[in-house]
């Protein structure tokens, strides 16, 4: 493939002012014309480099730049599992296990972890760096030392360890931030006060979301022995390792006359004697009662009560912080009842005084239409007494206040003032 330039032109033709490159055209000499978005990736740049950190089983890390490609041979994955490393998308949480790797996606912590390396995805997060240093640190010093869990287990173990710790100590700052937020809002309602209380809940409501992600995401391990035994990539290896190890071992213990009769008669009854040790050897490591796939790490068989309490452990810290998650919202939820109780107490006395106006305007007007008709210029024995006019007024008056106070023992009776 190599070799291949393309059809060379006729003897006496000028070559083309564009080049040819493995039978394409080079575009870039004419302005980018092979895409009209500046922001669209061409398609031979698709597979970019991305710079990732690699660390071995000793604790010592290099940072390659691997391309897409390399890495899915590497470890056997498919494009859409390398999809979600890929920071330019936002996918949440995910723990998946593969055939020779385990994919993790939590927070920040992107990475492929392998039987015997972890190729980090590298960043300048503060929980990749750590994530680095703390990984080699402690693969470094439990070097001469015994451990029980697998290479895969540990690198798993310090993922949900440090996005456990990551988001739990984002829930500490947000109810340092929340609860004073909260009492400043319910001694007074402003509009400040308000909008900074609508900010945190935002920021709140978000983090549930991530918590929650990864919380499910345990769970659903947890609850599927199929996923978890899928991560044992070093109880596979070593299978696949002996497997190999037993097939060679089986080809140089027969004889060059065995071997010679097996192909010139392929279906002799050696052959078939051979091909039923052959599968009894590989198989003499499982239980009887497994008649699947060698690599199938779905069985019965399959010890995950390591890494079941692994994750049993962080799904208590994980489920830990969720609970504060739902006291902060309860929290606040309370707060926004009492607000609206005091809103809705405040609003009650603007309508009493509401109504205590409307009835002292009723009785004014009352008083109004009297005088106004005394006012009148028509001809009435009442005007030739002096005293008249005054006795009126009084009169009137009085029953005004009467009606005014009849008016307040019917609100008290109906119970709309409180006693």
């Amino acid at each position: 493939m190599e070799g291949f330039r393309g059809p060379r032109p006729p003897a006496g033709v000028p070559e083309p002012a564009v080049p040819l490159c493995n039978g394409r055209l080079n575009l870039d000499g004419y302005g980018n014309r092979g895409s009209s978005f500046p922001g669209l990736k061409k398609r031979g740049h698709a597979l970019g480099n991305r710079s990732w950190i690699k660390i071995d089983q000793d604790g010592n890390s290099k940072i390659l730049e691997l391309d897409k490609v390399t890495i899915m041979r590497h470890c056997s994955l498919p494009s859409r599992d390398l999809r979600l490393l890929d920071p330019l998308f936002i996918y949440p949480s995910t723990i998946l296990g593969r055939e020779k790797a385990i994919v993790v996606s939590l927070e920040q912590i992107r990475c492929i972890i392998t039987a015997d390396e972890v190729i980090l995805m590298n960043s300048l997060d503060g929980c990749v760096v750590r994530y680095m240093s703390e990984f080699c640190k402690r693969l470094q010093t439990n070097r001469e030392q015994a451990d029980d869990l697998p290479f895969e287990f540990r690198a798993l173990e310090l993922t949900l360890e440090l996005t456990c710790t990551a988001l739990d100590a984002q829930v500490k700052e947000l109810e340092l931030e929340v609860y004073p937020a909260l009492d400043d809002l319910a001694t007074s309602i402003n509009t400040l006060n308000l909008e900074r209380v609508r900010r945190l809940k935002g920021h709140l409501l978000a983090l549930t979301q991530r918590v929650q992600k990864v919380h499910d995401e345990i769970e659903h391990l947890m609850d599927d022995d199929g996923d978890m035994a899928e991560m044992h990539l070093t109880n596979k290896k070593q299978r696949l390792e002996a497997y190999a190890l037993g097939d060679i071992y089986f080809q140089n213990d027969i004889p060059a006359e065995t071997r010679v009769v097996s192909k010139s008669a392929p279906g002799s009854p050696v052959r078939s004697i051979s091909g039923a040790q052959k599968l009894q050897r590989a198989f003499s490591n499982t239980s009887p009662s497994k008649h699947g796939s060698l690599m199938s790490s779905s069985s019965n068989g399959e010890n995950i009560d390591e890494l079941e309490m692994l994750l049993e452990a962080y799904f208590v810290a994980i489920d830990n912080t969720q609970s504060k998650l739902f006291t902060l919202k309860e929290y606040i939820d309370d707060t926004e009842d009492l607000i609206k109780i005091k809103l809705g107490n405040v609003q009650n006395q603007l309508i009493q005084f509401e109504l205590l106006l409307t009835a002292a305007t009723f009785v004014a007007t009352i008083f109004a239409v009297v005088t106004g008709i005394f006012g009148m210029n028509f001809v009435a024995s009442i005007f030739d007494l002096p005293s008249a006019f005054n006795w009126v007024l009084i009169i009137t008056g009085l029953a005004c206040v009467f009606l005014y106070f009849s008016f307040l023992f019917y609100f008290r009776y109906k119970k709309v003032f409180p006693s």
